[in-house]
């Protein structure tokens, strides 16, 4: 089954539907730092690089599927909470536009969990309401990647739509009976990362590829809480910035030394994690290879990703239930009926 995909990235959600079965035959990355990470590692995919706001849905190829995460600022906690007003959250409008025109059996749209927020909760059920007047049956669902063979406590909001006509809805496959941690992910990594070079440009005397590590001060917004997790836990979130991304757990625990305010164990060393040991822990494998000059642009391919293994599980769901639906056309209403679910798995109908 063919599908096309819009913000892709550095192609964590394409490569878990690739594994799952699915052929991946037209993106859209308009980034020129991350462009060339995806012609790497999808050399058969047509790659289109300008923005997807300059490019007419007829350009697009037919389609079976539709997935891809918006870009993620305007509804991060971290970020501006611009939402719709930002001129990135007004990206969604271009995704619907090309639904709209190639209307496919699926479609499946990420961000981060500050898009269910309450400042943007209107604008949220906006955007749902859209998806079901186009015809299909819409479910979201918040969901930790660490449910999902991930060593990362990772929350995104999972949005995915079937054509109505079929009757059915999607609902997130089972979560993993064990999660994955820290050791589980990295640790034959532990002796191998280096610096970055100054400047924090890559550094090609790597081993592994990509295995260099952010160097540089810490902030105090950095110092005001601990950053480290034990090897037997999954990672913080990764994020899209060298500058934050967690330490390595060869240090302990930093200690509170006032309100807002931590510090370092005396004589114990302390450094981020590398861009490849981020990499792993978002399940991308060592033969994805991230191509940058300098290691700020790798850190934000890598934390703007879908973990590999959480994009696999919801695309074989997905798989497994285009491959029952009842082919049959139903007698489809004006809009297709919407659910929708909290963090604590409560549903409801619209």
């Amino acid at each position: 089954m063919n599908i096309v995909s819009l913000f892709s990235g550095a192609g964590g959600l394409d490569l878990g539907f690739e594994n799952a079965g699915f052929s991946v035959v037209w993106a859209n990355e308009f980034d020129s730092t991350i462009a060339p990470t995806f012609r790497r590692n999808f050399p058969q995919t047509i790659l289109e690089t300008r923005s997807i706001i300059d490019i007419d849905a007829s350009e697009i190829p037919r389609c079976d599927g539709i997935v891809g995460g918006p870009p993620c600022q305007s509804w991060s906690e971290a970020g501006n909470g611009g939402g719709m007003s930002d001129s990135r959250g007004r990206l969604f409008d271009d995704y619907i536009r090309v639904l709209t025109a190639k209307r496919p059996l699926f479609f499946l749209a990420e961000n981060v969990s500050g898009m269910v927020f309450d400042k943007h909760s209107r604008a949220f059920q906006k955007i749902l309401r859209r998806f079901c007047r186009l015809g299909y049956n819409v479910t979201w669902h918040l969901l930790n990647a660490n449910d999902y063979n991930v060593p990362q406590d990772r929350e995104r909001v999972i949005i995915v739509g079937y054509l109505a006509q079929y009757g059915i809805h999607f609902h997130p496959p089972t979560a993993s009976i064990e999660s994955p941690n820290l050791r589980d992910a990295i640790w034959d990594l532990r002796r191998s990362a280096i610096p970055a070079l100054p400047g924090n440009r890559a550094n090609p005397k790597v081993r592994f590829a990509n295995h260099e590590f952010y160097v540089g001060d810490f902030s105090q917004i950095y110092m005001s809480r601990n950053r480290v997790r034990p090897w037997d836990q999954p990672s913080f979130t990764i994020q899209a910035s060298g500058r934050h991304a967690p330490l390595h757990p060869q240090s302990p625990a930093m200690v509170k030394i006032g309100r807002d305010r931590r510090g370092f164990v005396k004589g114990e060393k302390y450094r981020r994690l590398s861009v490849r040991e981020c990499a792993r822990i978002q399940t991308f494998p060592d033969t994805h290879v991230f191509e940058y000059r300098s290691v700020s642009d790798g850190y934000k391919m890598v934390g703007n990703a879908v973990p590999v293994n959480l994009a696999h599980a919801l695309a074989t769901q997905i798989m497994t239930d285009i491959r029952g639906f009842n082919l049959r056309r139903r007698r489809q209403s004006v809009c297709g009926s919407l659910r929708v679910s909290d963090p604590q798995g409560d549903r409801r109908s619209a």
